[in-house]
């Protein structure tokens, strides 16, 4: 075990819908990593395979041996069947995800990551009124914006608007949006991923960043005013770039993040150039939070074909933000 890792607090995992893959790749991940990274599960035991030893968390106290899983116990309300989810153990998963912020923000758990949810079951099987995982977490901690970002070895995106349809996009992107999200990210990139003088590069919204007017004029009127803004500001972000040019090896070598105007622009290129390794996380909240970049996959769940890589690259990924973090403070 890495030395600065013998003292730090355990990354938080959570179970996810457990009917879907989370609790599956997370023992794939947990295998493929070894026990460098501690991790406590917040899970239901009686979700688990009967033949993996389990040792239950408490506070202050080692790490288990390394064949051992490091629960957070959640009482679930029924069984898990894979790929059969049930409205019933809806108020388990959020209860995981409650307890896993609450133990990070008091400072018992390090950071967090999380395993897929499915919303539709949450809000019919327990009233849930978030859009998804990363509201829900904005709520628990009490901020206003954050900021999804995905990430991999090779490109970091982040989408200035995310679903809703693309006819909707041009009047969303305002002059607040774009500013908070540009400090969210540049701060971010400081302080969770160590880079002392982060690059931002912003891709256009219209084809070939409006080609000089003759292809629209939100790139001209109001995106390159606000990055003129941000640069007197004294960020390093330049743009508004074609973003049909903005994604080659090239390219990439000249920012450490894009911004993009619209889900797609950002996630085809990541999705592209690592399909099965990227990573959702979450910018601007008090604690760290990362989640493998793939829902609950029901239809896999259970059969042995569902890729860890994700979860591998979630937790790495989550652990490198916690050490940047410490090492800032």
């Amino acid at each position: 075990m890495r030395t600065d890792q013998t003292t730090r607090a355990p990354l938080a995992v959570t179970c996810g819908d457990p009917a879907g893959i989370g609790i599956e790749i997370f023992l794939a991940a947990r295998k493929d990593i070894g026990p460098d990274i501690p991790m406590v599960l917040f899970a239901d035991r009686q979700h688990l395979p009967r033949d993996i030893p389990v040792t239950l968390f408490q506070p202050d106290t080692a790490p288990p041996p390394p064949d051992h899983i490091w629960l957070h116990q959640i009482d679930f309300s029924q069984p898990a069947h894979p790929g059969r989810p049930d409205q019933r153990n809806a108020a388990g998963v959020i209860a995981a995800i409650e307890q896993a912020v609450r133990l990070t923000q008091a400072g018992q758990m390090a950071g967090l990551c999380t395993a897929p949810i499915h919303k539709a079951i949450l809000q019919d099987g327990a009233g849930f009124q978030f859009p998804g995982h990363t509201e829900f977490l904005a709520h628990l901690c009490g901020v206003e914006q954050v900021v999804m970002m995905l990430t991999c070895p090779a490109l970091s995106v982040v989408p200035l608007t995310i679903h809703i349809p693309i006819s909707d996009v041009p009047k969303s992107i305002t002059r607040e949006v774009f500013h908070s999200t540009a400090h969210i990210l540049h701060e971010a990139l400081r302080r969770d991923f160590g880079i002392a003088a982060p690059r931002i590069s912003v891709a256009g919204l219209n084809p070939h960043a409006s080609e000089g007017g003759k292809i629209g004029r939100e790139d001209i009127d109001q995106i390159t005013p606000w990055i003129a803004e941000l640069q007197s500001a004294g960020l390093s972000i330049t743009g508004p770039h074609s973003a049909d040019t903005m994604f080659h090896p090239k390219a990439r070598a000249g920012y450490d993040a894009a911004l993009c105007m619209y889900h797609d622009q950002a996630l085809i290129p990541i999705k592209t150039l690592d399909f099965s390794g990227g990573v959702n996380v979450t910018l601007g909240l008090p604690i760290v939070r990362t989640s493998p970049d793939h829902g609950t996959a029901f239809d896999i769940a259970g059969k042995g074909l569902a890729d860890a890589s994700s979860m591998v690259q979630a937790i790495g990924c989550a652990d490198r933000m916690i050490r940047a973090r410490q090492n800032a403070n």
